[in-house]
């Protein structure tokens, strides 16, 4: 993936009246447009592209979250761009399967469901610093799951449990906006 597909990618998103994901995209563009190296997980101004992944249960009505090791929150699963993936969606597909063991279905094709500049507080030779990260849409080819060193409490949630995970306003307006497609 280049900065120009990434770009093309970002200006073809559609975000339906989502105020949180047109910021985000908007702030995600000028990153791109302002730096040679956007998807270096060493760049810290003014951040780096990274990719999650929203995975949808292959008979129910419910979302992959784990609860994320460091930061202590349910989140969906996603991660830092490798110089190995063909593409930004497979990224979020390869985090996904590292954090969780969820097996994607690979028949149907990803999309683009929604993107979220959010903050990452400081850590060891990091500094605090912007994630600009592109959540990817993708349905699971089964139900299993696993815990992981990275995910150490995984489950698929309803609607209903998103309250209770305390689930980010733009994970739930891409999970809808996926719902609304």
């Amino acid at each position: 993936m280049t900065r120009e597909e990434a770009e093309r990618l970002l200006e073809d998103f559609d975000p339906q009246g989502d105020g949180l994901a047109a910021k985000s995209r908007e702030l995600t563009l000028a990153m791109l447009r302002q730096t040679s190296a956007p998807f270096s997980r060493k760049q810290f101004t003014p951040g780096h592209v990274t990719c999650t992944a929203l995975v949808f249960h292959p008979d129910e009505p419910e979302v992959l979250f784990m609860h994320h090791h460091r930061l202590k929150r349910w989140l969906l699963p996603g991660g830092h761009v490798e110089k190995s993936d063909p593409t930004l969606a497979d990224t979020a597909a390869r985090e996904a399967e590292e954090e969780t063991h969820v097996r994607i279905d690979l028949s149907s094709t990803p999309r683009l469901a929604g993107i979220d500049v959010h903050g990452i507080p400081a850590k060891k030779a990091e500094p605090f610093h912007l994630h600009h990260d592109l959540i990817w849409c993708f349905r699971a080819q089964s139900a299993e799951i696993t815990v992981t060193s990275e995910a150490p409490a995984v489950l698929w949630a309803q609607k209903d449990d998103w309250d209770r995970l305390q689930v980010a306003e733009s994970i739930r307006n891409s999970i809808l906006r996926v719902m609304r497609a």
